[in-house]
């Protein structure tokens, strides 16, 4: 392992504005396109107070004062945010020195990462539709054999992977992909029973949802899976970018641009919010959304998501069962060609982001740190950035992003995937061709 000692860097210059979204591999051929805007979250409550408590009740430090994260001009200044602190919060930077260690590389551009429970990781290569079984000291696995072929054009392939809550009595986990079928192909959710050893493999392969209907695009697939304690499963699927799949965003007949809540089974819980409207597909959680590529649950077992927009307006929302993101209707977003997408950037009977940004960070990866390693982490959250090329950390207090930081600038590396290890140290994955595993902890 090789151990790279880094200063925190504040917030240095983004690059560039634009999206640049899950690069596709050289060889592939799939030129680099993506034309669409953001979407909305619901609104966030004010806090009146310059001061906030912990749970203890016990006066934390004032929140940040200051400029914001150095970025470029917005590309569409006429839209304002809705409310203050929406948008370029202060600047904020980490006391504790860190480390960044490399466990392992030479994975081609590789999307996730997940724990087993003996702190060994699962890594997804996206391309390729191979994964492999790393340990903390970095040797790897054979590729598991067993799993479905994927097509790995663009920004599908193989994606999202997750240790399933009853691993230790099933063995099962589960993953995203893109599933070649006749007339184009649809993010697929499956899972299997891993059968470890010198050549690992799974069997039992079972298909337990589908994103409907089949559409050929290799854009904006979604994928990202959380669990929740109740055992309900939340899934993130994109609305294909192309114009036949994002005016479906909003539409309850498609799964396009969704968040979707299943069972582990993936029979649909009897609570979810569209289950008994006529013609709507009942694993709809909530609706009007771009390309979520970011999520994770919060200290209250909530679902927050990171998504990205067109050429500005990423955002932070949480989604909320039944509601309405605004994708494509409303955005902070423009155009590739600069061309307008939205008469306003809010409307009647759809949700505000939490937060967005304009220019773009290019969000992929999320987690909620909940860790004792950094105390002053504690509930902010980490984004990876793949045009920023930074690890994002958002300070937010009472569902208000109150500070940014901008970190890992001088690594010069696209941030696809962000987990919180079983000892509290962040785990990151670099989206190249020669894709490293990547340790963070205190110095």
């Amino acid at each position: 392992m090789r151990i790279l000692s880094l200063s925190l860097i504040v917030a240095t210059l983004l690059v560039g504005c634009q999206e640049d979204p899950e690069p596709t591999p050289p060889d592939s051929g799939v030129p680099q396109q993506d034309a669409g805007a953001p979407q909305q979250d619901s609104g966030v409550p004010e806090d009146d107070a310059g001061i906030i408590e912990d749970d203890a009740g016990v006066p934390e430090d004032p929140l940040p004062s200051g400029p914001p994260v150095p970025q470029g001009p917005p590309n569409v200044p006429e839209f304002k945010p809705a409310f203050p602190g929406q948008t370029r919060v202060p600047a904020i930077q980490t006391k504790t020195p860190i480390q960044v260690t490399e466990i392992a590389s030479g994975f081609r551009n590789p999307w996730a990462l997940a724990f087993l429970p003996d702190q060994r990781m699962l890594v997804t290569e996206k391309p390729t539709g191979s994964l492999y079984i790393v340990t903390q000291q970095g040797a790897k696995s054979p590729a598991v054999s067993g799993l479905p072929a994927v097509d790995g054009r663009g920004q599908g392939g193989l994606l999202d992977v997750e240790v399933g809550p009853d691993y230790a009595q099933s063995q099962l986990i589960y993953w995203t992909y893109s599933e070649p079928r006749q007339g184009g192909n649809g993010l697929a959710v499956a899972r299997a029973r891993l059968v470890d050893g010198a050549q690992p493999r799974v069997e039992n392969v079972q298909v337990i949802f589908r994103m409907m209907p089949t559409l050929e695009s290799t854009l904006h697939s979604g994928g990202r899976m959380v669990f929740t304690p109740d055992g309900k499963l939340f899934v993130t699927l994109g609305e294909r970018s192309i114009l036949a799949g994002r005016v479906q965003a909003q539409d309850v007949k498609s799964h396009f641009g969704k968040v979707v809540r299943i069972n582990p089974d993936g029979s649909v819980p009897q609570d979810n919010p569209y289950l008994k409207t006529p013609e709507a597909k009942p694993e709809i959680w909530s609706v009007g959304h771009r390309n979520v590529l970011s999520a994770a649950l919060d200290g209250q077992n909530r679902l927050w998501t990171v998504e990205m927009g067109p050429r500005g307006g990423d955002e932070v929302n949480r989604p909320e069962a039944g509601k309405d993101y605004g994708w494509p209707t409303i955005g902070y977003g423009e155009d590739y060609s600069g061309a307008s997408l939205h008469d306003s950037p809010q409307a009647p009977g759809m949700e505000q982001p939490v937060y967005y940004w304009d220019p773009v960070i290019a969000p992929s990866g999320m987690t909620i740190y909940s860790g004792t390693l950094f105390p002053e982490w504690r509930n902010d959250m980490f984004i990876g950035g793949l045009s920023s090329k930074a690890l994002v950390r958002l300070m937010v207090r009472n569902d208000r992003v109150v500070g940014e930081e901008h970190l890992l600038k001088d690594m010069d590396s696209r941030i696809r995937e962000v987990v919180q290890g079983p000892e509290g140290a962040l785990y990151l994955l670099t989206d190249a061709t020669n894709g490293k595993v990547l340790k963070v902890t205190p110095r």
